[in-house]
């Protein structure tokens, strides 16, 4: 048998801006080009969220410049 090694390609890792959860009880957040409204609530538990940055791998919404370009 022949095993080979998968190569795992790095995702560079971005700061990205994202919208967090202000409830101290609640870790949700999620990234600023992926939401729907100009100010979201929590989808975890309907707080507010407030605009923060964290280092994440880069992923691009396609969804949003396929709307741009329309």
């Amino acid at each position: 048998m022949n095993y080979r090694k998968k190569v795992v390609e790095e995702v560079p890792e971005v700061n990205t801006s994202i919208w967090s959860c202000v409830s101290e009880d609640c870790n949700g957040w999620m990234r600023d080009n992926f939401t729907f409204e100009y100010e979201p609530s929590c989808p975890l538990c309907s707080s507010q969220m407030e605009k923060d940055t964290k280092m994440l791998p880069q992923v691009v919404n396609m969804s949003a410049s396929v709307e741009m370009k329309s």
